[in-house]
């Protein structure tokens, strides 16, 4: 009975490992042929030339964020995260153009080429949201204060800093939004790529994922 059972085990997942292997085969066809087609290409080149001028106009308008009036001076550089903001948009702007061009030239997905963009995107999506993220404390302080730690109101006194200041950070999340689109874009392009795993009949009975080499 054991024996038999084991046959019939071979049996079926010969038979699954065939059906996946037609299936990856016309995947690897589609992959090699059309994945990168030309609305998918256009679209995804869109998203990622977007951010260019999101973060461009953040940086300017964050770099030229100065005031100076009877109660002193303030600028976007004595603070650090501010000045981290306009790094991080730079270097984002900086590789959304580079990676805008990668992508609209026409070329056979790779799962090299899957990977270099997930990381990327990866990287810049969390470093651009840090930015905001930490700019945006420093408005909120700056707003509404802080009592515990004599934080004063301080655009009570620098309003127009702080209004600049609030569009560049409203500018710089704008592009976190793009980047986590680009993300979950370049995560689905790579995972996709992988086999699914093909289902194993134990002889207790028991279903466990084995992967095909």
């Amino acid at each position: 009975m054991m024996k038999t059972m084991s046959e019939e085990e071979r049996k079926q997942n010969k038979e699954a490992r065939g059906a996946t292997a037609v299936a990856l085969g016309g995947e690897e066809a589609a992959m090699s042929g059309g994945t990168d087609g030309g609305d998918g290409r256009a679209a995804e080149t869109l998203l990622r030339v977007t951010p260019v001028g999101l973060c461009v106009a953040a940086l300017v308008i964050m770099l030229k964020n100065a005031q100076d009036n009877d109660y002193g001076a303030i600028s976007y550089a004595d603070l650090t995260a501010f000045k981290y903001l306009v790094y991080a948009n730079g270097v984002c702007a900086a590789y959304s153009l580079f990676s805008a061009f990668y992508v609209a030239m026409p070329r056979p997905t790779t799962l090299s080429r899957s990977w270099t963009l997930f990381f990327f995107d990866q990287v810049l999506t969390y470093a651009i949201l840090a930015a905001g993220t930490m700019s945006a404390e420093i408005m909120y302080l700056a707003y509404d204060g802080d009592v515990k730690v004599t934080w004063s109101k301080e655009c009570n006194v620098f309003g127009s800093f702080c209004k600049r200041a609030t569009t560049s950070i409203g500018l710089t999340f704008a592009s976190v939004a793009c980047y986590v689109l680009l993300s979950l874009v370049s995560s689905y392009r790579l995972f996709s790529a992988y086999e699914t795993p093909l289902p194993f009949i134990s002889s207790k009975g028991l279903e466990i994922a084995s992967f095909p080499h």
